[in-house]
């Protein structure tokens, strides 16, 4: 019932009653450029906003979850800014309780509210335009800003003179100057024509294109110049407003991309928003067993160094093991023993007999000597006359 009242009293108003969000809306958007809003704008990655964009039409491209979110994020800042302290709300806080958290704070502004609070749960439409203009409002008039009426400059009227387009003079024109050149001759009797005036007329038109006279335009003069002015700037207004369609319309394509790729990002972020996560994870292990993977190649590349050191060591024990056992299985150096010692018994053989002569000779240099010894003792001991008595 309450509804139908509501749609009874809409159609009381007018048939352009449909149409008065988007005059609040062009209005809410210059408030908005006049406190800077595209600073909480940038701040959370979002775009400028359209010159319709809370206006809910089925001709316009809508999308409730990014203008309810918009419009909280406004809302939000617009009442810091009037003076009250309000907590920025978050993309997945609960829509009723920061819908009734902003009515009742614009409520505190002395606003009567005549409308429930699921009316601005779409993000669009009149009352969201309603709510953001009036807090839009509160908040100018916080900063010192005011309105003022507009001054409309005085214009001068100046008379332009008209050129004709091809700058020719019919007949008519040139015979009206040169009466007036001349001076007048009255007849003195009313002069009648005797030609028909079907043949006259005829006539007239056979020759009046050789009766025309063309006037060289001179390029100094101010008049054409003001003229071409005139030709050039219909000119741009009507290439200008032909432009504008297209680019309108781009730019309305161009915002409809825009959202549409701006939705299916949020949308793709959420989605892969866990296995994002496991990527981070797997990130970190990843990390940490390089890491781990480089301390055991440094201790690899010592234990490699160390392996080839060892090896090193093992080949010249092998080389000397086996240089010795080539010479313990090599019988030639036992060959060269035997004969060593068979030639040193040969010699000990011949030097026990060379030791035998010598004794042999030694013993009878001996003997030789003692019995020379003993006869010289008995020569000494016999008397002199026994002694005379031999001789």
């Amino acid at each position: 019932m309450a509804d139908e009242g509501r749609r009874g009293e809409e159609d009381d108003r007018g048939p352009g009653a449909a149409y008065q969000a988007f005059a609040v809306m062009e209005s809410l958007l210059d408030k908005l450029t006049l406190l800077h809003y595209e600073d909480v704008l940038a701040k959370h990655n979002m775009k400028l906003l359209s010159r319709h964009y809370f206006v809910s039409s089925p001709y316009l491209p809508s999308n409730p979850g990014e203008q309810f979110y918009m419009f909280t994020i406004l809302a939000a800042w617009l009442i810091t800014v009037a003076g009250k302290p309000f907590s920025e709300p978050q993309e997945y806080d609960e829509p009723n309780a920061t819908v009734s958290n902003i009515l009742a704070e614009l409520r505190s502004f002395g606003v009567k509210v005549d409308f429930p609070p699921s009316k601005l749960k779409s993000g669009s439409g009149e009352y969201v335009c309603f709510v953001l203009d009036r807090l839009a409002d509160e908040a100018l008039r916080r900063t010192g800003f005011t309105f003022r009426k507009p001054k409309y400059p005085t214009e001068s009227t100046e008379e332009e003179s008209v050129m004709e387009d091809d700058a020719e003079l019919t007949l008519s024109k040139v015979e009206e100057e040169m009466t007036e050149v001349e001076p007048s001759s009255k007849p003195e009797d009313i002069l009648e024509s005797t030609v028909d005036a079907e043949e006259w007329s005829l006539e007239v038109e056979r020759v009046l294109p050789q009766l025309k006279v063309t006037i060289r335009t001179d390029n100094k003069d101010w008049r054409i110049h003001l003229d071409q002015m005139h030709q050039h700037r219909d000119g741009i207004k009507s290439s200008l407003t032909e432009a504008k369609g297209y680019l309108d319309k781009l730019q309305e394509d161009i915002g409809k991309t825009l959202e549409k790729v701006s939705s299916r990002e949020k949308y793709i972020n959420n989605q892969l928003e866990p296995l994002i996560q496991e990527y981070r994870s797997a990130q970190a292990r990843l990390s940490e067993v390089k890491e781990r993977h480089q301390q055991a190649s440094g201790r690899v590349t010592e234990k490699t160094r160390v392996l080839a050191e060892i090896s090193e060591e093992l080949e010249k024990v092998k080389q000397e093991m086996e240089e010795k056992g080539s010479s313990m299985s090599d019988g030639a150096p036992v060959v060269k023993i035997k004969q060593s010692l068979t030639k040193l018994k040969q010699e000990i053989v011949q030097m026990d007999v060379r030791i035998g002569v010598v004794e042999h000779t030694l013993l009878q240099a001996k003997l030789s000597e003692k019995s020379n010894m003993t006869r010289d003792m008995h020569a000494t001991n016999i008397p002199e006359p026994a002694a005379g008595h031999f001789v």
